[in-house]
């Protein structure tokens, strides 16, 4: 059963700092490149970061470069995204996506993060 589990959403005023986790299952997690999307009311799923099997390479959204940062543990089965600095327009739901070779997709339900004052 694959379960890509969620957390660390919330409220939080700008320039704050937010860690979300996703926290994987039913799968094997190291075998898999892992990506951050998030979703703002009215707008596209939009990509907010990339990280490679092992981790050795990161990628991000023009938006979000030097201010967020992607991360992932292989023993835990856990994705991070550190997030500092926010800005209300990262108000989004943010979801944890596993991609495998050569179709897997599966994805998480979604985090709510707000940033307001």
């Amino acid at each position: 059963q694959v379960q890509l589990v969620e957390s660390g959403g919330g409220s939080v005023q700008p320039g704050g700092s937010l860690r979300l986790s996703c926290t994987c299952s039913g799968f094997t997690f190291s075998n898999y490149g892992m990506k951050w999307y998030r979703q703002a009311p009215g707008k596209e799923r939009e990509l907010v970061a990339t990280i490679t099997t092992t981790g050795s390479t990161t990628n991000y959204a023009d938006s979000v470069k030097g201010r967020f940062t992607i991360s992932r543990d292989n023993t835990k089965n856990t994705l991070y995204l550190q997030m500092n600095s926010l800005k209300p327009e990262d108000t989004a739901v943010y979801f944890c996506n596993a991609v495998g070779w050569p179709q897997a997709n599966f994805w998480g339900q979604g985090t709510q993060v707000t940033v307001s004052s």
